[in-house]
C-alpha cells in the first residue's frame, strides 16, 4: 500500500496513493490472510515445492511466452454485459462525472467508447484491451464498492480488527464519487443475485488472488480485488457459469497484471503447459496469483525486462 492519498486513479492499473491510517492495517490485514488462506487451499506446501525447485528458467526464445499468447493485441471478448450501470453509477453518486472523466481528458483519451460505457447502453459483450484494461478497472472499482453485499457486509472487510470498512485502499482511495466514499461501500442495489447466485459469488471470489498483495477477492482491500468482485457480481447476476467466471477472471487479471501472468505463462511453459491449456482455478490460486506465490513462481524464472504491471503502490 501507499504512503498518501491522492485524488487522482490511474489509468493503468496501480493502486491510488494511501494514508498510514491505511498502510498498517491493511498489512496487518495481508499478513493474516496470507496464513489463514494458505492453511485452506493447501498452499503452503505447493508454494514450498516450488521453491525448492532447480535453478531459475532462463526465458529464450523456446521458453519464453509471447505477449500475444497471454494479450492478444485485438483484445478479448469477456462473457458480461455492461449494459447501462455506468449511467446507475453515475445517478447514485458513486461515480462523479467531472471528476471521472477529468483523469481521462487530461490525457485526451477519453474515447467514444468510454463515453458509451459511462453515460449509454453497451449491449454487447465487454471486450478487454490493453488500451481500455485501466478504464474498466476504474468502473469495475466503482461497482464492486457501491452494490449491496454480504461479502462487504460481514466479511474480512467488515471485521473490527482491520478498523473498519473505511481504512483500506478500495474504500479509503476511491475518491471519484459524490461525497465520501463509504456514504456508497455496499449502498446501491443495482441487481438481486439469488441465493445460488450469491453462493457462486462467495466460492469464486475465495479462489482468485492478486499479485499486488496476499489477498482474494473475498476480502477486497484494494482496487484490483474490488473490481474483480464487481465483475463476478454483474456475472453472476446475467447467469454465468462458475467455469466462465474463472476463465474471465484470468483473463481480466492478466491484462491487470501482465508481466506477472507473461511470467507465469512462461514458467508453466518450461513444465509443459501451454498458456491455453493451463487451468485458469489453479492459476488464479493463492500458489500462482498472490503475492507469495508469484514471488515463488518468478524467482525461477529469469524474464527480459518487460512493460509495468498493475500494483497496489507506485
Amino acid at each position: 500500500m501507499e504512503n498518501e492519498t491522492q485524488n487522482k486513479i490511474a489509468e493503468n492499473s496501480s493502486q491510488t496513493r494511501l494514508g498510514k491510517k491505511y498502510t498498517s492495517i491493511a498489512a496487518f490485514a495481508i499478513a493474516s490472510v496470507i496464513f489463514v488462506g494458505g492453511m485452506y487451499a493447501g498452499g503452503i506446501g505447493d508454494i514450498a515445492s516450488i521453491n525448492e525447485e532447480s535453478a531459475p528458467i532462463v526465458a529464450e526464445s523456446q521458453t519464453q511466452v509471447s505477449e500475444e499468447t497471454v494479450l492478444p493485441h485485438g483484445g478479448v471478448e469477456l462473457q458480461v454485459v455492461w449494459g447501462n450501470l455506468g449511467s446507475k453509477l453515475v445517478d447514485a453518486g458513486a461515480i462523479d462525472t467531472d471528476k471521472f472523466k477529468a483523469i481521462y481528458e487530461q490525457r485526451g483519451v477519453f474515447t467514444d467508447e468510454y463515453e458509451t460505457l459511462l453515460f449509454g447502453q453497451s449491449n454487447g459483450n465487454l471486450k478487454i484491451t490493453k488500451d481500455n484494461a485501466g478504464y474498466l478497472l476504474n468502473l469495475f472499482w466503482a461497482l464492486g464498492l457501491a452494490s449491496k453485499n454480504p461479502i462487504l457486509d460481514s466479511g474480512e472487510m467488515a471485521d473490527i480488527a482491520y478498523g473498519g470498512a473505511g481504512n483500506f485502499a478500495s474504500t479509503g482511495g476511491w475518491t471519484l464519487s459524490k461525497g465520501n466514499a463509504m456514504g456508497h461501500y455496499s449502498k446501491h442495489s443495482f441487481f438481486e443475485l439469488t441465493t445460488e447466485q450469491q453462493a457462486l459469488v462467495d466460492k469464486v471470489s475465495r479462489g482468485i488472488y492478486r499479485p499486488c498483495c496476499g489477498n482474494s477477492t473475498h476480502f477486497p482491500d484494494c482496487n484490483h480485488g474490488m473490481a474483480m468482485l464487481g465483475l463476478l457480481e454483474l456475472m453472476a447476476s446475467q447467469g454465468a457459469s462458475e467455469q466462465e467466471m474463472w476463465n474471465t477472471a484470468l483473463i481480466i487479471n492478466s491484462y491487470w497484471f501482465p508481466d506477472t501472468y507473461i511470467t507465469i505463462a512462461t514458467y508453466m511453459k518450461s513444465k509443459g503447459i501451454e498458456w491455453k491449456h493451463v487451468s485458469p482455478q489453479e492459476v488464479l490460486g493463492i500458489n500462482y496469483s498472490s503475492a507469495s506465490g508469484y514471488a515463488q513462481v518468478a524467482s525461477k524464472v529469469t524474464m527480459p525486462k518487460q512493460q509495468s504491471g498493475g500494483s497496489c503502490g507506485a
